[in-house]
């Protein structure tokens, strides 16, 4: 089956969307595929971790907020630009990259998370 960018697209957006806002659950039973390999550091790998680990932090901070800048799709492969904002108005800029299956489930997820600091040298913004 050959892969729908824009539909990976939406998927991806609505799978982090879902997870971040408190749901990741219902993410994975909705957007996951029957394996789930996880490269973030600090998430264990597999479904269970991935809901662990967004459950926590739902728990732990409730007011958080995601706002999603860009998304590319090339073939089996979807990257989500976004900002996000904490508690404590703490900023960060994110990249998240995952590949789907021939399902267009996810699979496979990596990131690299950046706090947006309070001075630049370039005055441009990070997103």
């Amino acid at each position: 089956m050959p892969q729908n960018a824009d539909q990976n697209k939406q998927t991806a957006i609505a799978y982090y969307e879902m997870a971040f806002n408190g749901a990741p659950k219902e993410a994975v039973e909705r957007y996951v595929g029957d394996q789930y390999i996880q490269h973030n550091p600090l998430v264990k790998d597999g479904k269970a971790g991935f809901i662990e680990y967004f459950e926590r932090m739902a728990e732990e901070y409730p007011d958080k907020q995601v706002n999603f800048v860009r998304a590319v799709a090339e073939g089996e492969l979807v990257a989500l630009h976004t900002h996000q904002v904490w508690p404590g108005q703490e900023e960060y800029v994110t990249m998240d990259f995952f590949r789907f299956d021939e399902q267009g489930k996810i699979v496979e997820h990596w990131d690299a998370i950046q706090q947006i600091p309070n001075h630049s040298e370039n005055g441009n913004p990070m997103y």
